[in-house]
């Protein structure tokens, strides 16, 4: 069973709006010396539906090749039919990926039935195993509790990435799935405490980018049962969870780091800059925490 912080990579864009191949690594070689669980590019945090198709194999192929074993790297497919993810899927797992994440089929509105057996054929298809990303904000439909802990009994789906945050929808998951080999994630700063709290395994962080360290520390504080360090930990940068998510992911994320001197570069349209005052309350923020 997958369990820990994961962090969401961004995708680094030159000025020229190419791919930053040395910033990638430069950031993915921080990642790894900070001993997170393990790096999920693509996905919303990396650009993933602003990218070419070249580009999307170019930074998975960089990506695993920094990562270079020493963690799992699990990109998102961001794809809507089952023969476009399975493509993306065979793509990742020559790459040398070792688990894929799944979104929820966008755009078309599909009924729960459909979500279900979408994963099920996915899944029956695919060499590595899947996880679930479920995210409402993004794709409308919301998959169930009970559509959840459905899929958990398949073989090769072996968690979720939950994007609702409501921690009833989440303890409902762990309740339901409890019995299974199925990871509930939140892909929410705010609930990894809580989540780690009434049985959940992890998280998929934004924050990643900016402090590993510190997502890395609350998931292993938790396992260890020294909740009380995660919880202030928790409690500490809590300002910095919402400040990242003060406008549309990765918006805020990129600006934090390149006010740290790391490589986030530019957006890709039609994301664009952080507007002037949320800047400011981000800039005060992170020199509060000692991060700039």
């Amino acid at each position: 069973m997958l369990k820990g912080a994961y962090t969401l990579l961004i995708t680094p864009f030159k000025q020229d709006l190419s791919l930053d191949e040395e910033g990638l690594r430069v950031l993915v070689k921080r990642q790894v010396e900070a001993g997170v669980h393990g790096i999920a590019p693509l996905g919303v945090t990396g650009e993933n539906s602003l990218m070419s198709e070249k580009e999307i194999a170019s930074l998975v192929e960089i990506v695993v090749d920094e990562v270079s074993g020493k963690c799992p790297v699990i990109p998102d497919t961001c794809t809507s039919g089952v023969e476009a993810t399975l493509e993306r899927i065979r793509l990742f797992e020559k790459i040398g990926c070792e688990y894929v994440s799944v979104f929820v089929p966008y755009l078309v509105l599909p009924k729960e039935d459909g979500i279900i057996k979408f994963y099920e054929q996915v899944a029956d298809s695919s060499k590595i195993p899947v996880l679930i990303h479920n995210s409402p904000g993004r794709v409308v439909v919301n998959l169930s509790p009970e559509g959840t802990a459905q899929l958990a009994r398949h073989r090769n789906i072996i968690g979720i990435k939950e994007g609702v945050k409501l921690l009833d929808h989440l303890a409902k998951i762990v309740c339901l799935t409890r019995d299974e080999d199925f990871g509930v994630f939140t892909g929410k700063d705010v609930t990894l405490y809580p989540l780690l709290c009434f049985g959940g395994h992890g998280n998929f962080a934004v924050a990643g980018n900016v402090i590993p360290e510190v997502m890395r520390d609350i998931y292993d504080f938790c396992d260890r049962g020294d909740r009380e360090k995660a919880q202030e930990l928790h409690y500490q940068y809590f300002s910095v969870f919402e400040i990242l998510r003060v406008e549309a992911n990765p918006i805020a994320v990129k600006e934090a780091l390149n006010m740290m001197g790391l490589p986030g570069g530019r957006l890709r349209l039609p994301l664009t800059e952080l507007s002037a005052p949320k800047k400011e309350k981000l800039a005060k923020i992170l020199k509060e925490k000692g991060l700039v």
